[in-house]
């Protein structure tokens, strides 16, 4: 292939999706010296405005991209990684988890009124089976409302008056006014962070996943490979390890978010109950001995070619969120997914 031949990088046409496989575009034009250029790709979940729980969510967004990379209609594919299931896709790879962002959610108001100080029968905007449960155990007295649509369109309806709060992913924002030369997609409302602690959010929420044919071009296989990031990938792989271990769906409610510093990880985990006195939650810390190390094997391994998912970085990952799957299974988190007939991953 020609180095003068792009790239071609399948994407999802939303304003989000474009601003995100944008960034990659740049930092793998950056390490490859080869233009690349967007495909932009329409998924059923861009095209069907029913919520993402009666559509079953899980690879909702997915499915299409998958299917036109395996065809060879483009190179590469970006996604958000919360929103692909945890199940590897056959004669497909996630070549690079690039260093995630900020993975709190924010709720969005007129005024920066805090969620539990909303008054009584307020309207809060959101999808999401996890966001619905954490806005109740916030604040009991406000009311839910299913919410699709791109970030503009959700934001509107709150400066409309339509609802009086939305609750969106905090890294989307800061995405899709990166590069922008307008006012900032936020304007006039106020954004209020939710501590991860007691808010965990989706497994591997604000990290891009880009993937490949694993019988692609090895030099493009290992241009991947650089846009990596270890420490992202150790948790995002712990995250998603938790969520198929209590076989849930990638939008059931589940929140698992872990931190490392050092060799030190954290994890928050929550499976909501339809009752709050039933959820189940787990805070785990733990020194994982020789992280480092692992880091930079991971690193050298990546380079060469080695298989990512096969990797011992990746193994300790998934030892450790396969054991607190199992805690939270013990202490009735089986019960819960089942009442919920959340689709597995």
């Amino acid at each position: 292939m020609s180095s003068s031949t792009p790239i071609r990088l399948g994407t999802r046409r939303s304003r989000l999706a474009m601003a995100q496989s944008g960034m990659i575009a740049r930092d793998l034009e950056r390490v490859s010296g080869r233009p690349v250029e967007l495909v932009q790709i329409t998924s059923e979940g861009d095209v069907n405005r029913a919520s993402l729980a009666s559509l079953g969510g899980t690879g909702v967004f997915a499915t299409r991209l998958r299917e036109a990379l395996a065809a060879g209609e483009c190179d590469v594919l970006v996604h958000s990684l919360k929103d692909l299931p945890v199940a590897k896709a056959p004669g497909l790879v996630i070549q690079a988890i690039p260093e995630r962002a900020d993975a709190r959610d924010v709720v969005i108001t007129r005024d920066g009124t805090p969620l539990h100080a909303l008054r009584p029968g307020a309207l809060v905007g959101t999808g999401s089976p996890r966001r619905i449960a954490q806005v109740q155990r916030a604040n009991p007295r406000v009311e839910t409302r299913d919410l699709r649509g791109n970030i503009d369109s959700r934001m509107g309806r709150v400066r409309d008056g339509e609802l009086d709060a939305v609750i969106l992913a905090g890294a989307g924002l800061v995405r899709v006014d990166s590069g922008a030369e307008s006012a900032s997609t936020l304007g006039d409302l106020v954004a209020e962070p939710r501590g991860l602690a007691r808010w965990p959010t989706a497994a591997g929420q604000a990290a891009l996943a880009v993937e490949a044919r694993e019988d692609a071009d090895p030099q493009l296989l290992a241009w991947l490979g650089e846009l990596d990031d270890p420490r992202t990938r150790f948790a995002v792989t712990l995250e998603r390890e938790v969520l198929g271990g209590i076989e849930a769906g990638c939008h059931a409610p589940v929140g698992v978010h872990a931190d490392i510093a050092g060799e030190h990880v954290r994890v928050c985990a929550a499976v909501y109950d339809a009752d709050a006195a039933g959820d189940v939650t787990a805070d785990h810390s733990e020194h994982v001995a020789g992280l480092d190390e692992l880091v930079e094997e991971y690193i050298h391994a990546r380079g060469s070619g080695a298989a990512v998912d096969r990797a011992h970085l990746a193994v300790r990952a998934r030892e450790i969120g396969s054991d607190l799957a199992r805690r939270l299974l013990d202490n009735g988190a089986a019960d819960i997914v089942t009442r919920e007939a959340s689709p597995t991953s």
